[in-house]
């Protein structure tokens, strides 16, 4: 596991985090979110998260919808 990664788990249990917001945006620029339960954060920031990207509007078709979501860990704030 890269140091990064070992960073962020290190910080997921110092700032008591219980559920982790992983967010992007889609084309029109709107914000969209998958929250996580922090005991994932490992599997994660290893293998992505996947999701069905024909469920966001304008992304994928039904035939292309298997997507996955790789968090950037040198985004990681903790939200009050």
């Amino acid at each position: 596991m890269s140091d990064i990664k070992t960073e962020i788990l290190a910080l997921v249990e110092k700032d008591e985090i219980d559920f982790i917001s992983l967010q992007f945006t889609d084309i029109f620029g709107t914000l969209k979110q998958s929250i996580i339960p922090a005991k994932r954060t490992e599997e994660v920031l290893e293998d992505g998260l996947w999701f069905d990207g024909s469920s966001i509007e304008g992304l994928m078709r039904i035939e292309e919808s298997d997507m996955i979501q790789r968090p950037d860990p040198s985004t990681y704030h903790k939200i009050p």
